[in-house]
C-alpha cells in the first residue's frame, strides 16, 4: 500500500458516525487539495471496509458513489442511512446537518 493511500485513510477513519467528508475534504486532510480523485481510487480498494468507514466519503454535491465498491449501488446510502444521515429529496445527503465540520487541516 502506497503512503499517499494510508495518510488518505487515516484522515476517513477520523469521520464520525452520522457525517460524511468530501473527497475534496479528504485530499485537502491528507496533504494535497488535488488528490480528489486519488481519494475515490483509494477508497475503491479499502482493505478494510470495517476499519475504514469509506462509505462516509461523498462527492461535493452529497452524491454517493454510483459503483460503490462494497455491494452495489445502493449499499452507500443504506449504510449511511443506519448511521443516522439524512438525505434530500433529490436523493443527496443533507450537506447543511450531515457534513463533517469538525476538520482542522494539517
Amino acid at each position: 500500500m502506497s503512503n499517499t493511500y494510508k495518510l488518505i485513510y487515516e484522515q476517513v477513519k477520523r469521520i464520525p458516525k452520522g457525517k460524511v467528508a468530501t473527497y475534496g475534504m479528504i485530499a485537502a486532510l491528507s496533504g494535497n487539495d488535488r488528490w480528489a480523485r486519488v481519494v475515490g481510487y483509494a477508497l475503491h480498494v479499502n482493505p478494510s471496509q470495517e476499519e475504514i468507514p469509506c462509505h462516509r466519503v461523498v462527492n461535493r454535491y452529497g452524491e454517493t458513489a454510483a459503483a460503490f465498491a462494497f455491494g452495489g449501488k445502493d449499499i452507500q446510502r443504506e449504510l449511511l442511512e443506519k448511521e443516522g444521515v439524512t438525505f434530500t429529496a433529490e436523493g443527496r445527503v443533507n450537506m447543511r446537518e450531515c457534513l463533517w465540520d469538525n476538520v482542522t487541516l494539517l
